[in-house]
Parts: C-alpha cells; sequence; structure tokens
C-alpha cells in the first residue's frame, strides 16, 4: 500500500460526505436509467449522419467495445489465477472493504469486495470515444468528455473505487473502443466533415 500513497491521498481528498442528496444524485449517476436521454441523443445523432446502416454499425459497435471492456475488468474484480496475472494490479479491495482510510464515506456496501479496475470507466470511456469518432461534433465531445468524468467521480464518490482503478477503466476502454471504431467504419465508414 505504500506505493500507492499518492492513489489514497486523492481518494481521500475526493470521497467525502455529501448528504442524502447528493449520495442519491451520484447512485443515479452510476446507473443506467438517468443516462437514457443520452444513449437516445446518440442513436439520433448517428441516424442523422449515417441513416439505419449506422445505427446497426453503432450498436454493433458498441457492444463489442463495451462488452470487452466489461470481461477485461471483471477479470481484476475476483481472486484466483487470472485476477493476479499481473503483480502490479493484483486484485484488491474496494476503497469501502480497505482498512486503514481515513473516514471514507460509503453510501451503500451493496458491491463486490474487489474492483482493480472501474468497469464503470471502462464502458462510459469505450462509449464517449466510440461515439465521439463516429458523431465528430466538438460540442457532442465535449458532453462525452463531462459525462464519463461524472460517471467516473462518481466511483470514487461511491468508495467503489480508488483513483488508479478509474484511470486503469480508463485505458481499457480506449483500447476497446479502437475495436468497436474498427468495426464501425468496416461496416459503414466514418464520415470526417
Amino acid at each position: 500500500m505504500e506505493n500507492r500513497v499518492w492513489d489514497i491521498a486523492l481518494f481521500e481528498a475526493l470521497n467525502f460526505d455529501g448528504g442524502t442528496v447528493v449520495d442519491w444524485l451520484m447512485s443515479a449517476i452510476s446507473g443506467v436509467v438517468m443516462w437514457l436521454p443520452l444513449y437516445a441523443l446518440i442513436i439520433y445523432m448517428v441516424w442523422r449522419r449515417y441513416h439505419w446502416r449506422g445505427i446497426v454499425a453503432l450498436l454493433l459497435a458498441v457492444a463489442l467495445s463495451m462488452g470487452v471492456a466489461d470481461m477485461i475488468a471483471g477479470i481484476f474484480k475476483h481472486t484466483g489465477p487470472l485476477a493476479n496475472l499481473w503483480e502490479s494490479f493484483p486484485a484488491r479491495p474496494r476503497p469501502m472493504f480497505t482498512e486503514g482510510l481515513n473516514a471514507v464515506h460509503v453510501p451503500s456496501y451493496d458491491h463486490g469486495q474487489y474492483g482493480t479496475v472501474s468497469a464503470h470507466a471502462a464502458t462510459i470511456i469505450s462509449l464517449a470515444v466510440i461515439s465521439s469518432v463516429v458523431i465528430a461534433r466538438r460540442w457532442f465531445t465535449l458532453l462525452m468528455l463531462f459525462v464519463a468524468l461524472l460517471v467516473s467521480y462518481s466511483r470514487i464518490y461511491l468508495a467503489c473505487h480508488f483513483p488508479q482503478d478509474i484511470v486503469l477503466g480508463a485505458v481499457v476502454g480506449v483500447v476497446a473502443a479502437m475495436g468497436g471504431i474498427a468495426l464501425f467504419g468496416y461496416i459503414c465508414p466514418i464520415r470526417r466533415e
């Protein structure tokens, strides 16, 4: 734990008790239902730009990249031989289950014990990268960056992940998104306008 001093210090600075309303809001941000209008916007923007073929390509690309990102993140959420392939990234307890932290605010313990790579960060970053490349609008890219940062921060607020877990999830998400972008481009050439 001594080699993660920066990670723990940053977590302790970002995790706080915001009260019932902020707890509810951060839980909603980490969920799916709140983002349904965003998903509808993405589908609409792709339909306007690429029509039905683009929607099919997007759904396949997002399913592939988010599925791969989630599976890779899932490897590190369990103990066992796969979780410890790399000694520098072994499965480790979530902040809510880590002893020795200063005053951790935990709105809910309804999570698995381990979380070395954030699946939330991996999947939202994957979606953000693919949709930003496909839609190719500056305002939309900024919106997706904001959403990705907000979802990622909610995981720290909820004491589900350390900042390092978010960074590792983001790396996994970007790599998985590259495969999704390639698949989209194969089905429906990406327009640069």
